[in-house]
């Protein structure tokens, strides 16, 4: 893996990355920008640990694509992250936990990489919500990749059957966020539109059901109002991976602690490190890969 890339904003205890041998990470693979809220989150968390954020920004958004599509842009991630030293990779998107998770565990692990691990963000988020309702109604604004897949439905079944949800397709997001454009006036008008089918249901929990809303996450909370209780990746995962990895010290003791970050994306790096320094609160520097 290159030795002269990472990022070194974050604060004066985090090396320059050409100083470190990486031991081994932990990876965050992202369809673009959305997953970099949830790595702030993780980075704050645990900031001692080494990572590689990837995000293919090219192929940017996951929702409209077919199962098919994601699972194979999802594995082609997976080869690279795990080939790049990581021992555990996190899907920072909901389209890709719910559309490739599953196969990913259960065929492609056992097969490629055994002694690995891949978590997903959207079974801590149905825990999170159902954990928070009080009157047993949840919103989820997803892709519509997501919420076709039905998969936020079934682990409701799961883990509460008698919480009632509702879910909404919001297509015009992503693109949104990726082209930088979260702050023009039209995208209150596209929120409010999006969430009052949702708020029309009484629900008091709303889960933000791709991690790309986290950059919309204030806006939200404006048009949903104080009594709505928000459910966001980037709030619940740190603590999620902080237990998990204290439940597996087997794979915790495998992971450099070097303070060291590095970033890749599939599109444009100039882009990537302008609007992706912005979604991390700090800068970065970008490599370009390709998956293909």
């Amino acid at each position: 893996m290159s030795n002269n890339l990472g990022y070194t904003g974050l604060s004066k205890n985090y090396r320059d990355p050409s100083l470190c041998i990486i031991k081994k990470c932990i990876g965050v693979f992202d369809s673009g920008f959305g997953g970099l809220d949830v790595l702030r989150g993780i980075v704050k968390e645990l900031g001692d640990y080494d990572y590689i954020y990837l995000g293919d920004n090219a192929r940017v958004p996951y929702g409209p694509r077919s199962q098919k599509t994601i699972y194979k842009f999802t594995e082609q991630a997976v080869n690279f992250l795990f080939k790049n030293q990581c021992e555990l990779i996190i899907f920072a998107c909901n389209t890709i936990s719910s559309e490739a998770l599953r196969k990913i565990q259960q065929k492609y692990l056992p097969k490629q990489y055994p002694n690995k691990r891949v978590l997903g963000i959207l079974i801590p988020a149905v825990e999170e919500a159902v954990k928070k309702t009080n009157n047993k109604k949840v919103g989820i604004m997803a892709t519509r990749g997501t919420v076709l897949s039905g998969a936020f439905i079934r682990e409701f079944v799961k883990i509460d059957p008698r919480v009632k949800v509702w879910q909404k397709a919001c297509p015009l997001l992503v693109p949104i966020v990726e082209a930088g454009e979260q702050n023009l006036r039209a995208v209150n008008i596209i929120l409010e539109s999006y969430l009052q089918p949702l708020l029309n249901k009484e629900i008091d929990t709303l889960i933000l059901g791709c991690t790309h809303y986290g950059i919309l996450e204030d806006k939200i909370k404006q048009i949903a109002g104080t009594n709505i209780k928000i459910v966001s990746g980037a709030k619940i995962i740190p603590e999620k991976l902080k237990n998990y990895l204290a439940r597996h010290p087997e794979i915790d003791e495998k992971l450099g602690k070097n303070k060291v970050i590095h970033f890749y994306s599939t599109g444009l790096t100039k882009k990537f490190t302008i609007l992706g320094s912005k979604f991390f609160g700090k800068v970065i520097n970008t490599h370009k890969i390709s998956l293909k």
